[in-house]
């Protein structure tokens, strides 16, 4: 078979994954099911490329990793524009199916979860809400186990002759990277006297702002969607990713602002 726009994009597969659940359906519940699909796709899209940032930083690829890097900011500042679309749909339009959503709750997105692990923020206890055959928990596995993004950038920095200490180099990445005061002190250098290296540092903490502005931009959608009502799912709503805010990944990019 001759390669076509269609199959080679798989649209027969891709226009046809959207069922809406409701009776009618409901106008809106389209807009809510695209929304998320393409949510979705950009997540896999973002952890490719994180994969491949990885990589660069490890085999100190300086000039790929920012090319990288901004295509991953890029990307960021189109997942916030997408809020700006689904805030189109009035608290009462999105009440008008949402009890067909039953249990399923974006909390369930095994893909975000995978972006977190990758920037650090992991815990095993999230793991209970996939089971232990599906892909989904075998991906959170590799994840929960493999170096982070923090740990390629430490290796990176190690590389080009800077004094990482052993122990950060060789840490338990299943543990939160901690504060240190070692590493500041290289960071404050970078930023001083590196310019082949400080433009990587101030595209990590981009990335790591873009994602707190996702967070945030996501918390006032459902805000202003439900209020605080429970979340679907039985999760804690908007309480919960309130807790989620002001959490960077790379807290020692942010700890040198008042030393530089």
């Amino acid at each position: 078979m001759a390669v076509t726009y269609a199959n080679y994009l798989k649209l027969d597969q891709i226009l046809s994954a959207q069922q809406p659940l409701s009776e009618g359906p409901e106008h809106d519940e389209m807009l809510f099911i695209v929304i998320h699909q393409v949510y979705e796709l950009w997540f896999k899209q973002v952890l490719h490329e994180l994969d491949y940032v990885r990589q660069l930083l490890i085999g100190n690829d300086t000039p790929r990793v920012q090319h990288t890097l901004r295509r991953i900011l890029t990307i960021l500042k189109t997942m916030v524009a997408q809020i700006d679309i689904l805030e189109t749909m009035t608290p009462l339009e999105f009440l008008s199916f949402r009890h067909r959503l039953e249990s399923a709750s974006g909390f369930q997105s095994h893909q975000f979860r995978e972006l977190e692990f990758v920037l650090g923020h992991k815990r095993r206890p999230v793991m209970v809400h996939y089971p232990e055959d599906t892909a989904a928990r075998h991906q959170l596995e590799l994840r929960y186990r493999e170096p982070t993004l923090w740990d390629a950038f430490l290796h990176y920095l190690a590389t080009n002759g800077y004094p990482v200490p052993a122990e950060l180099l060789a840490r338990d990445v299943t543990q939160p990277a901690q504060p240190s005061p070692e590493v500041q002190k290289i960071l404050i250098d970078i930023y001083r006297n590196d310019p082949i290296r400080a433009p990587v540092c101030e595209r990590l903490v981009d990335f790591d702002e873009g994602v707190q502005e996702w967070r945030y931009r996501h918390i006032k959608m459902v805000e202003r969607t439900i209020g605080t009502k429970q979340g679907t799912g039985g999760s804690a709503g908007v309480g919960y990713l309130q807790t989620t805010l002001l959490k960077p990944a790379f807290p020692d990019l942010w700890a040198i602002r008042t030393e530089l």
